[in-house]
């Protein structure tokens, strides 16, 4: 039953993402990572309780919103709306500030034993948490973002899948029993090959995926990558593999977090995948892999 309702969830949102990925103005796709932000921030702090944390909500959550405003503001005619220069000042200059504002606001604390706990979880919600699905954002605005972004969601969906479903089947030797017992090297190897495949397709039909979402009027030109020379194919097959890597230990810190609180889900906005914590945990840790090949491309 819980496989039916993964699957079922599953069927309605990807359509969503994809055409939010694929189409959304600059402005609404920040609009929409900021709520997922907002959601699993808030999932976050609630797990935090668990660990005798009395966390600053509301100023997290502010925090955490005006960053994603600031985000989105058009602040150009031209492509990318936000360099990868800018973004990086900006995201550094947030992370900085996050901590003092969040110690400041804690200092007004009566029981001063709280403060520092406190304020430390509302500084790492917003690292762990925004800074990753902003780094998404800033992505899809560079040339061929669009589907540089695609190819990040169905490498880590696919290893997802094929993670599920073959170390339920198959799974013997546990891979993390303490952390999350239900995972399996089998399921392990399964999702990393899953990756490696997909990105190795995306790679070799780069140029007529992107002229049939094209045509399908669901990319504009410079989303899409439309190289007429291919690069090398180990550089595809290196990023691929480090994005799965990622994806699998963003899984597992998600869980190290959620079994350290006792729970099992961190929400249930979800049916069947939980809260969007544990929907996003995996892009947490593959954006920034994805970001940094984008800002090297950039640089080249």
């Amino acid at each position: 039953m819980n496989a039916l309702k993964r699957v079922a969830t599953a069927v309605v949102l990807i359509p969503i993402v994809l055409g939010l990925v694929l189409r959304a103005p600059i402005a609404a796709l920040a609009a929409v990572a900021g709520l997922v932000a907002l959601l699993a921030v808030e999932e976050l702090l609630r797990l935090s309780e668990a660990y005798g944390i009395r966390p600053l909500r509301w100023p997290t959550l502010i925090f955490v919103a005006l960053f994603f405003l600031l985000l989105g503001f058009d602040v150009g005619a031209g492509k990318p709306l936000l360099s990868t220069a800018a973004f990086a000042c900006g995201a550094a200059l947030a992370a900085t500030l996050a901590a003092f504002v969040f110690l400041s606001i804690a200092m007004r604390r009566a029981d001063l034993t709280r403060a520092f706990p406190a304020a430390l979880v509302s500084a790492f919600a917003f690292i762990y948490v925004s800074l990753p699905l902003a780094m998404l954002v800033q992505v899809r605005q560079q040339w061929s973002g669009a589907f540089l972004v695609l190819y990040l969601l169905l490498v880590v969906w696919a290893g997802d899948v094929f993670a599920y479903f073959i170390g339920r089947s198959l799974g013997r030797a546990p891979m993390s029993p303490r952390i999350s017992p239900k995972k399996t090297w089998e399921g392990a190897l399964a999702s990393m090959a899953a990756s490696l495949i997909v990105g190795m397709l995306l790679y070799n039909y780069a140029l007529p995926v992107s002229s049939a979402l094209l045509n399908a009027h669901l990319i504009t030109r410079e989303n899409g990558f439309f190289a007429l020379e291919k690069p090398p194919l180990w550089p595809a097959l290196l990023l691929s593999a480090l994005i799965n890597i990622a994806a699998q230990l963003g899984d597992l810190v998600e869980s190290l977090i959620k079994r350290g609180a006792g729970v099992k889900d961190s929400g249930t906005i979800l049916p069947g995948h939980g809260g969007m914590l544990d929907r996003v945990d995996a892009l947490l840790f593959a954006a920034p892999v994805l970001w940094y090949y984008a800002a090297w491309r950039v640089i080249q």
